[in-house]
């Protein structure tokens, strides 16, 4: 569920609220309100159609009532009817133009949409209207991540980090961004942050590994990964990119016996059996058998069985028939 601010009334208002209805009952020109009220109690009994229903009612009597499009908005959301949602909070922004809130409602559910251009326009006139709110520059810049457009992400993202910088997910959010300039020595700067806010976080152990790795560093790329797979033995993509490192720092057998660990914890992990099958390939360089070679294709064929679609699948399949002709 979504963290926007509950425009609910809580169960202790029932009694006001029913109080307001009597109030108002037998008055036109507060038919509107009715409705509106009507709608609130059939949300906390949890009736979400009614409310709807309720609500559609409320608006085509008063179509500048901006709390029951507000209303109409969260609960569509929370049915999944997120078209509904993003219409009703688009009016709700159009009546309330400095509502922060119905900017960051609007911006959340265009995320869901993966209307990401119209996510960045609603989360970013939040951030205006509320400078120092952390999660809108964070959604802002994640928004821009997947519009590939990183340069304003980053913009963002030192915002956020401006609001907060002893944020793990601050910090993990920058390094990201840093990597998706290429910029590796910035997304280390990042992780190792990040650890130093949270020293135990295995992800963001494995996210500074990778990086290293990205980088060309393997060695202390090799030291992480190794007491990540000491906290967490099940994990296939640790072992994987350990088994990597292993290889590029010249240590064919241990990657291969490290790749061979990863495909226990998960055999269906097709870049683990590309891997296994590149360190075989290595270690029959310089020898006559086939053996060795042949289990290298073989992997590869289970690779490529697994994930048809892979990166480079060409390339995989045309050292196959290569060394399968041998």
């Amino acid at each position: 569920m979504s963290d926007c601010t509950d425009v609910r009334p809580k169960p202790v208002y029932f009694i006001c609220m029913l109080l307001l209805l009597l109030l108002f009952a037998g008055c036109e020109q507060n038919k509107a309100v009715n409705l509106y009220l009507e709608g609130v109690l059939y949300t906390e009994l949890d009736e979400k159609e009614k409310a709807v229903d309720k609500l559609n009612e409320a608006v085509e009597v008063d179509q500048t009532f901006a709390f029951a499009y507000s209303l109409l908005g969260k609960i569509y959301e929370e049915l999944g009817q997120y078209d509904k949602s993003a219409a009703c909070y688009e009016r709700t922004t159009e009546l309330r133009p400095f509502s922060f809130q119905s900017f960051f409602s609007l911006g959340h559910v265009y995320e869901l949409l993966k209307e990401f251009a119209k996510a960045v326009n609603a989360y970013a006139r939040a951030c205006e209207l509320n400078p120092d709110h952390l999660q809108a520059h964070i959604r802002t810049a994640r928004s821009y991540i997947e519009l590939k457009d990183f340069d304003n992400a980053l913009n963002f993202g030192r915002q956020a980090e401006r609001i907060d910088p002893n944020i793990t997910e601050v910090q993990q959010l920058l390094a990201d961004i840093y990597e998706s300039k290429a910029d590796y020595d910035g997304a280390i700067r990042a992780y190792k942050r990040a650890l130093e806010i949270d020293s135990d976080n295995t992800h963001t152990m494995t996210s500074l590994a990778i990086a290293y790795i990205k980088s060309g560093r393997y060695e202390p790329a090799k030291e992480l990964l190794e007491s990540v797979t000491k906290t967490l033995p099940d994990s296939s993509r640790a072992y994987r990119y350990l088994g990597y490192c292993l290889l590029k720092l010249g240590d064919t057998d241990s990657g291969i016996e490290t790749y061979k660990r990863a495909l226990e914890v998960n055999g269906r992990d097709w870049e683990a059996h590309r891997g296994l099958g590149v360190a075989y390939m290595l270690k029959a360089f310089g020898t006559k058998g086939q053996t060795l070679r042949d289990k290298a294709i073989e992997q590869w064929r289970l690779s490529l069985e697994i994930q048809p679609n892979q990166p480079n699948a060409d390339v995989l399949k045309r050292l196959i028939e290569k060394h399968a002709n041998e």
